[in-house]
C-alpha cells in the first residue's frame, strides 16, 4: 500500500459513524449489510448513511452490490489487510513479532480475512 492510499483510507476511519459502519461490516463478513439495516443498527438517517459508505467505498475499504431492492456494502479483505500490513510494516524496527504482530509473508496474506 502506497502513503496516498493508507492517509485515504485512514481519514476515511477517522470519522465516529464510519468507523463504527466499517466495524459493524467486518463483524458481518462475506454476508455484508444492507444500507439501511446500517444507518438503522447505528441510528444514523439514510442520506447520511449513504454519505459515510460512499466515503469508504472511495478509499477502497468496502464495495457494494445491487441486490433486488437492496445495496448490501462489504468490506474489501485485502484493503484491510494492506492497511494493517502498512501500519505494522516498520514496528520494532522491520521485526513486528517483537511488538507482538505476526510477520506479513505470501502465505499469511491468502489466509482469512485479516
Amino acid at each position: 500500500m502506497e502513503t496516498k492510499e493508507a492517509i485515504s483510507a485512514l481519514g476515511a476511519l477517522a470519522q465516529e459513524h464510519r468507523l463504527a459502519a466499517f466495524r459493524l461490516l467486518v463483524r458481518a463478513g462475506k454476508d455484508g449489510v444492507a444500507a439501511g439495516e446500517l444507518a438503522r443498527q447505528l441510528s444514523i438517517p439514510h442520506n447520511t448513511m449513504s454519505s459515510h459508505l460512499t466515503t469508504l467505498s472511495q478509499a477502497g475499504l468496502i464495495t457494494s452490490q445491487r441486490e433486488g431492492r437492496s445495496i448490501i456494502y462489504r468490506i474489501v479483505p485485502e484493503a484491510m489487510r494492506d492497511l494493517l500490513g502498512f501500519l505494522a510494516d516498520d514496528c520494532c524496527q522491520g521485526q513486528p513479532e517483537l511488538c507482538g504482530l505476526p510477520a506479513r509473508s505470501a502465505t499469511a496474506d491468502k489466509k482469512g480475512c485479516c
